[in-house]
């Protein structure tokens, strides 16, 4: 009994402690953008791409450095190759050979050899590839980062879409089970028909599972926003504003008449960027008809020895160096170079004008985009006076149900009817705010 008592006991400590671990988030949707720019797992490695670039660009630049190395080297020739001379060389009878080695069973040595690039037309081009191939990165972030904004906006707004659903479904079943309730009396009563209870327990179960299914929608939709902003899935997470909060901070009409720039466009400057890219490939096969020289010096020490005793002092070490240039000229490739170049001037033009399909389409995005916020500005508008007029003609037929003037039929129709203006008015709510963003996005504008 007593080590069960304290089994219990550590079991409790570490749930406590694995409680005290678990983080708590809270987070207004500005705050959500903020968090999820340093944090989303995507928006680290898009910024980790960038630190690649740099890196590469100055690997590219080391390259027109000069190039130091070292190599130290040691032979043990435990068999010397035998050759074959005249044995008259020696004193020999003509016509024979005699048999003979050259060479030391030890052999070392120790060279340093610099190396200097003087002129190469590819290096550089290469290094104004470097910068190109950084700035891509830079822009890729910026894209990123316009994603996650996007996605943490439509992520925040589906989370309280669910939640404010999930509570006038609430509201609403609180109230048909005291409406039941109320209709069943009458019934047992004798003062009304059975379908008037029938009818609303249709209508009742209906509500109840969309109640439950809105509930685990909640849940996922709050699991998902946990993804993006990039803290773990199990962390408590509280959403400070309110749905129809942001749904008036986002109506911004100033918005709808604003000037649209394709230049500004994030996708417009990665495009740019492709026919940067192309261009430089041009040039860089244009430079490949160029010369190239390039200079070296090398210096080092070789010894020799029957026995290894490099290490003693007395071993002698025969000392060599040399400086030479190098000059490499192209003169006839069969046409190579010349196909090559033709290739790379059709990837250009090809980038060019996938460039001036890229402003078009981004042109009709901003005209789609408008259209959309200003529609979704309407709907909203409308769905909200469409809210009003159910509400009061479902306290109609409710207040004719009770007294008799009115079917269960037309009371359940006018139920349904508020009910659908609710989940309207809620969705458009959220479109409102998920279509400025969306507009934005296309803008350029944060």
């Amino acid at each position: 009994m007593k080590k069960q008592l304290v089994l219990i006991l550590i079991l409790f400590a570490s749930f406590v402690k694995a409680q005290d671990k678990k983080q708590s988030y809270s987070f207004s949707l500005d705050q959500a953008i903020s968090h999820a720019l340093t944090n989303n797992r995507t928006a680290i490695n898009a910024g980790r791409d960038i630190e690649m670039a740099k890196k590469k660009k100055w690997e590219t630049t080391a390259m027109g450095l000069p190039q130091i190395n070292g190599a130290v080297s040691y032979q043990d020739n435990f068999k010397l190759q035998t050759s074959l001379l005249p044995a008259e060389i020696f004193g020999g009878p003509k016509g024979e050979f005699a048999e003979v080695t050259f060479g030391t069973k030890h052999n070392g040595g120790g060279s340093l050899s610099l190396s200097q690039l003087i002129f190469d037309g590819s290096y550089l081009v290469a290094l104004q590839a470097s910068k190109t191939y950084l700035k891509f990165y830079e822009n890729y972030k910026v894209k990123t980062d316009t994603d996650v904004r996007e996605m943490i906006i439509n992520a925040y707004g589906n989370v309280l879409l669910a939640d404010e659903s999930a509570q006038i479904l609430q509201k609403n079943k609180a109230i048909l089970e005291k409406t039941l309730f109320d209709t069943d009396q009458t019934y047992k009563n004798g003062l009304i028909e059975e379908e008037n209870v029938e009818q609303l327990k249709i209508t009742l179960s209906s509500v109840t599972s969309n109640l439950n299914y809105v509930t685990r929608l909640k849940d996922i939709s709050l699991k998902m926003l946990k993804v993006n902003l990039g803290i773990d899935i199990d962390a408590d997470l509280t959403l400070t504003d309110k749905l129809d909060v942001l749904t008036q901070n986002n109506l911004d009409l100033a918005l709808k008449s604003s000037e649209f720039n394709a230049y500004s466009n994030i996708n417009y400057m990665i495009s740019q960027n492709f026919v940067e890219q192309r261009n430089l490939e041009l040039k860089l096969q244009k430079s490949k008809a160029l010369p190239t020289l390039a200079a070296g010096m090398n210096f080092g020490y070789n010894s020799f020895g029957n026995t290894f005793s490099f290490f003693n002092s007395n071993q002698r070490y025969f000392n060599y160096s040399n400086l030479g240039v190098s000059l490499n000229v192209p003169i006839f490739s069969s046409f190579a170079r010349s196909a090559r170049t033709q290739q790379a001037k059709i990837a250009l033009e090809k980038a060019k004008t996938d460039l001036t399909e890229t402003e078009q389409k981004l042109k009709l995005a901003y005209q789609n985009a408008k259209s959309d916020y200003e529609y979704s500005i309407e709907q909203y508008k409308s769905s909200k006076e469409n809210l009003k007029l159910a509400e009061r003609i479902e306290k109609k037929q409710e207040i004719k149900f009770k007294e008799g003037l009115s079917s269960s039929f037309d009371f359940t129709e006018a139920q349904r009817q508020l009910y659908t203006s609710q989940q309207s008015y809620l969705q458009t709510m959220v479109d409102v705010i998920n279509k400025k963003a969306a507009l934005q996005k296309v803008i350029g504008n944060k």
